[in-house]
């Protein structure tokens, strides 16, 4: 048989050969340094809206429109007014960049060649530039040659604020004291009414709510959804274990489709957190507080959680102001009266109780759908009565929190963990700024107003966006109307209880002062500061006792001398752009009556304010969409909230 041997191996052999040859053919046009490989073009920007060069009318996004797909995990943009983002926007040639929209992501076309990323708000009517940098990538891997900027810019008209809403409670009442607090979250408002006095204790999903009378100041919120630019009521929220003087909704908050509601009166003893529907009916520990979380689940919403202080005791008042920032919650206890001056991360407090009203307060986490407290924050100089927690905001893993009554008399700001043990300003204010780092928070700095002076209450109101923080100091008493861009403020105190607001920016982890907010018709009592909201490059300023008879809004940076009205209130917008900020809007309600309190309370989300007005006194019931109100006052401190948008 060796004869059928070698023509077999000779065959089998050359078979080999020409599999063999093959293969290779296949590996060089796979290879990318074979003769057949072909390299994908750079990619490149084809057009952006708004054009280079253009004048377009008001914007609120820019588009930019690549050669290629785009991988979107690669598109990020500006949460700060730092210039690290793939896709940037300025107006200074990118010393600084436009803050995007915090609460809607980038989108990208069907084609994925088109990314679509919103303002927060509107842009300024100057001269803008849009860049992208080589760090965005399509999804074949191509990134631009260069980086890509305009040459010369766009410059948008200017975007106007008016009314879009008046909103009223479907079941309201004389004394339900309806926008008392207000908070806002893209197209979802939610607004407390603490005095509201129903019976109920369970959550009416829909445009109803009780009309029972027998539970004094049980309190209620409701929330409201918009479509388009119309309003509607989405719920109707009461506490599972409402009782007569919870005050329920005395603060509220809302992140996305979780909302908080603090009960700063409710008075069980439970020390524990019930994830769930359920509350405790205990009232063994009158006022000690209580806060409550709502999600929303494909339009419906249900309680989630049931918030206690883990160290509960009478009158600490847990919930008279809370915060929330995704699954993270702030909750301020004014009169709480621990000496601790640590941070306790994990679910224990303090049961120490020698340091009168000292406050506090507790953040808690969701974790899978279930909630747990995560740290007891004290200020590291607690001190008796500096009611620490009075206000709280919070944004990622920072939360501010404001000491309206703490008395040291610095006017620094202090970057690290200690703060001033001074005592000879009384009731100047501060306000504290705490990081978390894993699942470990610590004082990152202590903030006080530059012109610190006694009874200021610097910390009465605190927002916060990113690396940037406004303070409200309600009897701030200087007489200056103008506004101070840098780290200075007036020592003047002509005007006692004008109001102030200042502004804090942080790079890398340093805080400082950007500015200094003054009414332009500051006057005495005005308390300009007594709420603040902020979004990106755009703060709200509530001066609920301003006295001005006016029923319109000016688009400048103007406002009325007249103080025919008492306390009928304003609300002041202003706009950074740069690092400049200036008056954008003097916002006053369309039905403006003496007493009403509008600006009370304010919430800022983009493009949209709300503000409370709680003793208005129509007894309208429902809303009106557009830019008319009631002019009934037949319901006194029925309350009102107005939601006004730039168009």
């Amino acid at each position: 048989m060796r004869w059928l041997c070698v023509p077999l191996l000779a065959i089998l052999t050359a078979n080999c050969g020409s599999l063999l040859n093959d293969l290779e053919r296949i590996k060089k046009a796979a290879s990318p340094s074979g003769a057949n490989t072909v390299t994908p073009a750079p990619l490149a920007v084809i057009t952006t809206n708004p054009a280079d060069g253009s004048a377009p009318g008001v914007v609120k996004s820019i588009s930019i429109t690549f050669s290629g797909e785009i991988d979107i995990s690669s598109v990020s943009q500006a949460k700060n007014s730092n210039c690290s983002a793939s896709i940037q926007l300025s107006v200074n040639n990118f010393s600084s960049c436009v803050v995007m929209s915090d609460e809607i992501a980038p989108t990208l076309s069907s084609d994925k060649k088109t990314v679509t990323l919103t303002v927060s708000g509107a842009l300024s009517p100057v001269l803008h530039k849009i860049r992208v940098t080589t760090a965005l990538a399509g999804v074949d891997g191509t990134r631009l040659q260069s980086v890509y900027t305009h040459s010369t810019g766009f410059t948008p008209a200017a975007a106007l604020w008016a009314q879009e809403a008046y909103i009223k409670a479907s079941n309201a009442e004389a004394s339900d004291t309806f926008g008392w607090s207000t908070a806002i979250s893209g197209d979802t408002l939610v607004v407390g009414a603490y005095q509201e006095d129903s019976n109920q204790t369970t959550i009416t999903n829909g445009a109803s709510a009780s009309v029972n009378n027998s539970n004094l100041s049980a309190g209620a919120v409701y929330v409201f959804r918009r479509t388009g630019n119309s309003w509607v009521q989405e719920a109707y929220l009461k506490a599972p274990n409402s009782e007569a003087s919870d005050e329920f909704g005395y603060s509220v908050a809302i992140s996305g489709d979780t909302v908080v509601v603090g009960a700063n009166q409710e008075d069980s003893n439970q020390a524990t957190i019930t994830n769930g529907s359920t509350a405790s009916s205990n009232n063994a520990n009158p006022a000690s507080g209580a806060a409550y979380v709502f999600k929303r689940t494909a339009g419906v919403w249900a309680q989630q959680a049931y918030l206690k202080a883990p160290n509960p005791d009478a009158g600490d008042q847990f919930g008279i102001s809370v915060a929330i920032s995704g699954d993270t919650i702030a909750v301020g206890a004014i009169f709480e009266s621990s000496n601790q001056t640590t941070i306790t991360n994990g679910t224990t407090a303090s049961v120490d109780n020698s340091t009168t009203q000292s406050g506090a307060v507790y953040i808690f986490r969701r974790t899978a759908g279930n909630w747990a407290q995560e740290a007891y924050i004290k200020a590291p100089n607690a001190e008796a009565n500096d009611r620490f927690g009075a206000a709280v905001a919070i944004w990622g893993d920072r939360v501010a929190v404001g000491a309206a009554q703490e008395d040291s008399n610095q006017t620094t700001i202090t970057n690290g963990s200690i703060a001033s043990a001074d005592n000879s300003a009384t009731d100047a204010g501060a306000v504290y700024v705490f990081k978390r780092t894993g699942v470990t928070w610590a004082p990152e700095a202590y903030l006080k107003a530059p012109n610190a002076d006694s009874l200021d209450f610097f910390g009465s109101s605190v927002a916060l966006s990113d690396d940037t923080i406004a303070v409200g100091a309600i009897q701030e008493a200087s007489n200056q109307t103008t506004i101070t861009n840098g780290a200075t403020a007036s020592a003047n105190n002509s005007a006692p209880a004008a109001g102030a607001v200042y502004v804090f920016k942080r790079i890398g982890n340093n805080w400082a002062a950007e500015a200094y907010l003054k009414a332009p018709n500051a006057e005495t009592t005005d308390q300009f500061g007594f709420s603040v909201g902020i979004s990106g490059d755009t703060i709200g300023v509530g001066a609920n006792q301003e006295d001005s008879n006016q029923t319109t809004i000016l688009n400048n940076s103007t406002a009325s001398a007249d103080n025919s009205t008492a306390q009928a209130g304003a609300v002041y917008v202003f706009k950074r752009t740069g690092n400049a900020w200036a008056q954008e809007a003097y916002i006053k309600a369309p039905n403006a009556g003496a007493g009403d309190n509008f600006g009370r309370s304010l919430g800022i989300s983009g493009d949209t304010v709300a503000v409370g007005a709680f003793q208005e006194a129509s007894n309208q019931t429902t809303i009106t969409n557009g830019s008319t109100a009631s002019a009934d006052n037949s319901a006194a401190n029925a309350g009102a909230t107005y939601v006004f948008r730039l168009q």
